[in-house]
């Protein structure tokens, strides 16, 4: 059985050193190019899907509703659409907005539009404030942090618990007038892969900020994307703030990018009826109407929220063999050397490795000297600054296993090439 790095002579450190550098000499001998920088969904689940694209058969497939989605209108997007993303989400069809392939975009547009006209119960647009913070749990995901900081809000990292976001600073922070939001990947965040606790969301929806237009922007993306098991029931955020006297607090934004295709999806941006009212205000200046044959398309190709689930379950069985691949690889290399932990996810798309301190860039470095591209270290961090240069984020979607493996045989060499250079220098 292998010896912790941390229990071991210098000696034995150096002795390690040498085989293991002699590995990755072999490893860059071969000039892999290999990439797990993002997780996209594979070519295999993009095939499973194609199916969407011979959904129409005669004109009249293109009437729903009443509506000829060939036509301009219907800014909010089909009432079929929204009955669909409801009955996925738990909320209400009123209170869904369907956008385009990119939930991102709606998030940014909810964003902007607060800095130039300010949200439902800004007293002015937040374009005039001299400050605006906004809370970002870490690690994260790097495009949340990348709005705000276009903006230039202020962005404060409230550190991931098991359990979601930590609390006690986020009640904390809110007092602060300053702080005018939060970003929240609830189920399976990324990159952690965490479901936040029924408590957790409770105190979450039960917030008093300071701020009257505190908004939390909650992006459900991976809301029914198990790997392992059955589908898991997740609670209605929109309810659960109107129950607690927030009515208006939360925009929560999905997308069907990991359902069927992420260049040509739809997306939702769902939040109180007067939240909508005032938004789509704005919006009838921007657009007439998002993609509404795409919309459509998505309506008969999914039909419910059944029928969804059960294609999810056909893209687990292809996920589920790559999670499966990355556990079992750091088990095998990297865990009995203590230089690393790491989440054990059973939904999402991503698997979160946090290593000792100071070791996440020089282990990316080395992985992309030996033909390994990854997500930057810093990247889960707000300005993309990791404090504890630690947390690696793996994308195993994409490559099929056979490739996956030669990914992780890299990954754990560099880790480990990393881990001894440190020891050794101490």
């Amino acid at each position: 059985m292998a010896v912790a790095y941390k229990d071991r002579s210098a000696a034995e450190l150096q002795e390690e050193y040498r085989a293991v550098k002699a590995q990755f000499d072999a490893l860059k001998s071969r000039e892999l190019k290999l990439n797990m920088s993002r997780g996209k969904p594979s070519k295999a689940q993009l095939d499973m899907v194609s199916d969407i694209m011979d959904v129409f058969k005669t004109p009249e497939d293109y009437i729903s509703d009443g509506i000829d989605v060939r036509n301009y209108g219907e800014l909010s997007g089909l009432p079929a659409a929204k009955r669909l993303f409801a009955e996925i989400l738990g909320c209400k069809p009123e209170e869904c907005f369907i956008g385009g392939n990119a939930s991102l975009t709606l998030m940014y547009d909810t964003i902007s539009k607060a800095f130039t006209h300010g949200l439902l119960h800004s007293g002015s647009p937040w374009c005039r404030l001299d400050t605006v913070k906004w809370l970002c749990p870490a690690p994260g995901y790097d495009r949340h942090f990348k709005i705000t900081q276009s903006f230039g809000c202020e962005m404060i990292v409230i550190p991931m618990t098991p359990t979601g976001p930590d609390m006690d600073l986020v009640e904390e922070h809110v007092k602060d007038p300053a702080v005018k939001g939060m970003w929240c990947v609830p189920k399976y965040s990324n990159p952690d892969g965490i479901v936040y606790s029924e408590e957790t969301i409770r105190r979450i929806a039960n917030l008093k900020p300071a701020a009257q237009d505190f908004t939390l922007m909650w992006d459900n993306a991976y809301c029914i994307h198990e790997f392992e098991g059955e589908y898991v029931e997740f609670p209605d955020i929109l309810s659960l703030c109107r129950e607690a006297g927030n009515p208006d607090m939360v925009y929560e934004f999905a997308s069907t990018s990991k359902v069927t295709f992420p260049g040509a999806g739809i997306s939702v941006m769902a939040t109180s009826e007067a939240n909508q009212k005032y938004m789509q205000k704005l919006l009838a200046i921007q657009t007439i109407s998002y993609d509404k044959v795409n919309q459509l398309r998505h309506v008969l190709f999914l039909q419910d929220k059944a029928h969804t689930l059960a294609l999810m379950q056909k893209h687990a069985a292809i996920l589920r063999p790559k999670f499966r691949c990355v556990l079992r690889c750091l088990e095998r290399e990297i865990a009995p050397l203590g230089i690393a932990a790491w989440q054990k996810p059973t939904g999402g798309y991503f698997v979160s490795v946090n290593t000792l301190p100071g070791l996440a860039k020089r282990t990316l470095a080395l992985c992309k000297e030996a033909g390994v591209t990854m997500t930057g270290a810093g990247a889960t961090f707000p300005y993309g600054v990791d404090p504890q240069d630690s947390n690696i984020r793996i994308a195993p979607s994409l490559p099929p296993v056979e490739e996956l493996e030669k990914d992780m045989e890299v990954f754990c060499v560099c880790l480990r090439m990393a881990a001894l250079e440190q020891l050794l220098q101490e």
